[in-house]
């Protein structure tokens, strides 16, 4: 389509072709790509262009998908990508998804009810400009507690599945600030970190005071009844007053890893750089 299109630009430069019949033609091209770059299974219609034009292949939601639809929309993804991750898969689905690829599974959290098949090939990003040599910086996945760890290994398996290390840091909540104190130089070698957090979701406020690293806050449906279902810990976030914290959705592991991996992509350095201006 490219050299197609090229062509057709030259040809009305050259005053061969008209701008309207160029129109015409380009809206043809658009609609040939179109339909190459989905797959139509009947009950789904699957965007097999996605990681061209997003950098990452289409995921499959679980919820509401028979395990039957699951395993049929991962196998229309994996024929154009070397990998694919299913989230919120019930126990069933999940069950068919590890029977169906068998060794072709490459990380599965049952807690989380998150599947990746295969092995994903991650392509840099054009922003950041590594050391040579240099390995990704590691992405902390930090739960507050032990109930907020199936929304962790939510994010963790996506940062795998987008090519991104992660560095797990579990059971750190504010009830006992010394736990995440003696991690601090973890937190701070890293260019992005992903909190998740239940009750009053205080933690996110807490890692932003002590680190330069922009910070991922997912507030979780974890707590007694005035937590409303983790309405509590979403408006605490969102009314933090520690600099650069954003905040996902309730329970939305998913999308604090995939926005992490993104920025860990765009901004690479080592730990020895951050070391040095310490």
């Amino acid at each position: 389509m490219a050299t197609e299109l090229e062509q057709l630009l030259q040809a009305v430069r050259e005053g061969g072709v008209t701008a309207a019949d160029a129109e015409r033609t380009i809206r043809d091209l658009v609609r040939l790509g179109a339909s190459d770059a989905v797959a139509s299974l009947g009950f789904a219609t699957v965007d097999q262009d996605r990681a061209r034009r997003c950098g990452a292949a289409e995921v499959i939601f679980g919820q509401g998908k028979t395990p039957e639809q699951v395993v049929g929309i991962a196998e229309a993804i994996l024929k154009r990508s070397p990998a694919v991750l299913a989230t919120r898969l019930k126990p069933e689905a999940l069950a068919a998804v590890k029977a169906h690829f068998g060794d072709r599974l490459h990380a599965v959290s049952d807690l989380a009810g998150t599947a990746l098949v295969g092995v994903p090939k991650v392509e840099p990003e054009s922003g950041g400009v590594p050391d040579d040599d240099a390995e990704p910086a590691a992405i902390p996945i930090v739960a507050a507690g032990t109930s907020d760890l199936a929304v962790a290994e939510e994010a963790t398996l996506t940062c795998t599945a987008l090519g991104q290390p992660t560095l797990p840091i579990n059971d750190v909540g504010v009830a006992g600030l010394h736990r995440i104190l003696a991690r601090v130089d973890d937190l701070r070698s890293a260019n992005v970190v992903v909190v998740v957090a239940g009750m009053e979701g205080a933690l996110p406020s807490v890692v932003a005071g002590l680190v330069d690293a922009p910070v991922i806050a997912v507030p979780t449906s974890v707590g007694y009844g005035a937590s409303f279902g983790g309405v509590a810990a979403l408006l605490g976030m969102l009314n933090s007053c520690g600099s650069g914290v954003t905040v996902v959705n309730i329970d939305n592991g998913f999308g604090a890893g995939f926005a992490a991996s993104k920025i860990n992509r765009l901004a690479p350095r080592t730990h020895a750089r951050k070391q040095e201006r310490e």
